[in-house]
């Protein structure tokens, strides 16, 4: 006798109950359902086994999303029983077209019964069918509305509708649902940028903070207004002109502002973060740099984005001009100030400093500053020949201990003669303007 098990189960009669099941064995490792069958695995036969042999085939046809019927057969045994083998599906999650992609629209199998799949769960099964990409990925959301997108396309001058949805990567074109770039793009977006204004150089003295939500364009046009209220301007008398100057270059906030945006891993949860005080911004994005990028690649301007789609949208509307462009441009705006902008990447976060330029003494035109000392001299041909130099290495080569050597670094970065990234034993120095 055959028994209802994890691959089998059995119907006395044709219910929408079938679907779950159906769903349920695709979505896991396939099976049997039997109709016409009762729970003790008796046989009770169907009654007008032709009609419900046709709403079979039609019911799970058209309740069930996506199409599942490539790997559904039928048999009809002795006249009295609807045998249906399942096969496990290959674009899961498989759901209730009524219900949609969510957890009670979506079922998996559990020993001898089917489930209602969690959240988690379904994450898992998209993630395996779509791949790693997260903005390709199915939007466990579906219910989304556009009007902050619409509006940021007709500012610049670019046509959007329905129709572009697929081009753009808004929708999937296997079976139209929204993915996770539509979800990042439209009103719903689950994602916020968070700035907390700091009264001390620590961070622990709060001034203010902001959290900014909705579409990404409009976390990016809010933002960046919060920014420049941030951004001070601070006057000088130079004989009898007036001199004014912010203390962030504006353009060097947009593109920090965008680089987060664009680069940052929205597989995690977390929101972007900035942190401002008297000395510098912070800019914190999650997820590192992409696997095998360096932060002296990032530097040179080599970029692979994390996220291709949402960066295409981004340069369709001169957002940015090109991969990589954006920190060359940071730093070049930099170009005349002692304090340079830094780069910190954790396994988890990319960290973009934009120092104080009202803070940090213009340097003098090449050939005018100061002075550099022998042991400043020995580390700038090291760098020259090596590209680069840490704190033990200068130990090293000059014979001093690490604190003496961190002094003569600092300095060196005081003075413009070169340039650090990292923090910690991974801190690097480099050229200046390199």
């Amino acid at each position: 006798m055959i028994l209802e098990s994890e691959n089998t189960e059995f119907k006395t009669k044709l219910t929408d109950e079938i679907y779950k099941e159906v769903i349920a064995f695709a979505n896991t490792d396939g099976g049997v359902i039997y109709i016409g069958v009762d729970d003790n695995g008796n046989v009770v036969g169907i009654d007008n086994v032709d009609d419900t042999y046709t709403r079979i085939t039609n019911g799970i046809r058209d309740a069930i999303q996506p199409d599942v019927t490539m790997f559904v057969k039928y048999k009809l045994e002795d006249n009295q029983v609807v045998k249906i083998t399942v096969g496990e599906g290959s674009y899961k999650p498989y759901y209730l077209k009524s219900k949609g992609l969510k957890p009670n629209g979506v079922y998996i199998r559990q020993g001898a019964s089917s489930v209602q799949a969690s959240s988690e769960q379904i994450r898992r099964m998209i993630k395996v069918s779509d791949g790693d990409s997260f903005e390709e990925m199915r939007s466990l959301e579906q219910e989304l509305t556009f009007s902050q997108a619409e509006q940021s396309f007709q500012k610049y001058h670019v046509p959007f509708s329905e129709e572009k949805y697929n081009a753009l990567g808004i929708r999937s074109i296997a079976d139209n649902l929204y993915t996770n770039l539509a979800l990042i793009l439209s009103d719903q977006c689950t994602h916020t940028i968070k700035v907390a204004v700091f009264n001390n150089g620590e961070n622990t003295e709060f001034r203010d903070s902001r959290e900014f939500s909705g579409s990404v364009f409009k976390q990016l046009d809010d933002t960046f207004a919060y920014l420049n209220l941030c951004n001070k301007t601070t006057a000088t008398i130079k004989q009898l002109e007036r001199v004014e100057s912010v203390d962030y270059p504006e353009e060097a906030l947009r593109e920090a502002l965008l680089n987060a945006i664009v680069h940052r891993d929205y597989g995690f949860s977390g929101s972007i973060i900035i942190n401002v005080n008297d000395d510098k911004m912070e800019f914190i994005s999650m997820g590192g740099l992409v696997m095998g990028l360096s932060t002296e690649d990032i530097r040179s301007g080599i970029s692979q984005p994390r996220n291709k789609k949402l960066a295409e949208v981004f340069h369709r509307l001169r957002l940015i001009e090109s991969y990589g462009t954006g920190i060359r441009r940071i730093f070049d705006l930099y170009k005349d100030c002692s304090l340079q902008p830094t780069i910190e990447v954790t396994q988890n976060t990319f960290k973009m400093i934009l120092p104080n330029r009202n803070k940090s003494v213009p340097t003098e035109k090449k050939g005018s500053k100061a002075e550099k000392t022998e042991q400043m001299q020995v580390i700038l041909d090291y760098i020259a020949q090596h590209g680069e130099i840490n704190n033990e290495k200068v130990q090293e080569i000059l014979g001093v201990k690490r604190t003496r050597a961190y002094t003569i670094l600092k300095q060196m970065v005081d003075n413009g003669f070169v340039t650090a990234s990292g923090r910690g034993e991974e801190k690097k120095y480099y050229a200046a303007g390199n």
